[in-house]
């Protein structure tokens, strides 16, 4: 996976989680996952297509997912409701969108496929023969992972 596709995924959830949240935002160390991972518990899915296939997962557990919802709306969550749904869908397109328009001002040319978000306990996400890089990020309201998985087209 080229580094050109990691950084604007990066630069744009720091950037947009700082901002929307009003609060600290700690990346830490990025790793490889290979083939199959667990979820958290909530994620927000988008698929790229174009010059290049795959997928970014925006990864959490639910209270996590339930804060992040609260202080984006301004209001008191206490599940994940379709507000909090939405409210999470809104921060992965959010991001997602930046740094898509930042790969097409160098050059990268892909669409982006509707956003999905999964909930629930004991869930896994299969790619095959991608390696996915993690992102962590570290808020006040818990941990959140940017799951990249990205190849070109073949």
């Amino acid at each position: 996976m080229r580094v050109e596709y990691i950084n604007p995924f990066v630069e744009s959830a720091y950037s947009i989680m700082k901002e929307v949240l009003n609060a600290e935002v700690k990346r830490g160390d990025l790793y490889l996952k290979k083939s199959s991972q667990p979820v958290m518990g909530v994620a927000a899915i988008v698929g790229l297509a174009g010059d290049v296939e795959g997928r970014v997962l925006f990864d959490m557990d639910e209270k996590t997912a339930i804060d992040i919802a609260s202080a984006m709306n301004g209001e008191v969550l206490t599940e994940i409701d379709d507000l909090a749904k939405a409210t999470i869908t809104e921060l992965a397109n959010m991001i997602t969108a930046q740094a898509v328009t930042k790969l097409h001002d160098l050059g990268f040319r892909f669409d982006l496929t509707p956003q999905a978000i999964i909930t629930g306990q004991n869930m896994r996400v299969t790619d095959m023969n991608v390696e996915a890089l993690i992102v962590p990020f570290e808020l006040p309201q818990g941990k959140v992972e940017i799951n990249v998985a990205i190849r070109e087209r073949a």
